[in-house]
């Protein structure tokens, strides 16, 4: 299987929502070596991401990005994945072999209109859902987006590149019991953002550290 060197370019849009999400739920997802940032006693930030990258990105696929945590380690802040799935075989390969991520392959259902929605599913299994509005204002929105990943040996670093339309929308998520990434309670999203013409460079990933304890993927 092939897949492009990094950087990888994507455009296309997306849904972001941002939770507070108990330290104790998302410590078992996240290595012992990584610190996890609280900003409030007992939790951290987390949440789900959906996109879609269309025309003109690298590799076009649609992806689910589960973040139980925001983290800290040797001095480096950025979030940690817990669990990501895409649609397209050559971005499961590029995204475990490059970026140290625990990408699986899903299907994805986009439904668009006045109140749109994505449905995730593996199969007969559906992994989460989300609705969500039309945003009535957006505003342009440039930012570096840090995440680790790792390696069997090693911590590993890389930088997103984000730029966007961002603005404001109502977001419900439903996350069913049989979901992998049901522990971290994920209820009713504190904020929902939709990217609308959105460019995401995914930079190559800088070693930042040696793993010392074991881990596995839930």
């Amino acid at each position: 299987m092939s897949y492009p060197s990094a950087p990888w370019t994507l455009k296309g849009y997306a849904v972001q929502t941002v939770q507070l999400v108990d330290i104790e739920r998302s410590r078992p997802l996240i290595p012992q070596e990584l610190e996890i940032v609280s900003v409030w006693p007992g939790k951290t930030i987390g949440g789900v991401y959906l996109s879609s990258y269309k025309l003109g990105s690298t590799l076009e696929y649609n992806e689910l990005i589960v973040v139980p945590g925001m983290v800290s380690y040797a001095g480096k802040f950025g979030s940690w994945i817990s669990h990501i799935y895409v649609d397209n075989p050559d971005s499961v390969a590029g995204g475990r072999e490059i970026w140290g991520l625990p990408k699986e392959l899903a299907e994805f259902t986009w439904l668009t209109g006045d109140e749109s929605s994505v449905i995730v599913k593996q199969g007969d299994k559906e992994l989460c859902s989300l609705t969500y509005t039309k945003p009535s204002l957006a505003l342009p929105v440039s930012l570096d987006l840090p995440s680790f990943g790792s390696s069997i040996s090693d911590f590993l670093l890389f930088k997103g590149e984000f730029a966007s339309r961002v603005g404001l929308v109502s977001g419900k998520l439903q996350v069913p019991t049989e979901s992998p990434f049901t522990s971290l309670n994920l209820g009713q999203p504190w904020l929902t953002v939709y990217a609308d013409d959105l460019r995401l460079a995914v930079n190559a990933p800088e070693v930042v550290g040696e793993r010392k304890v074991e881990f596995s993927y839930s």
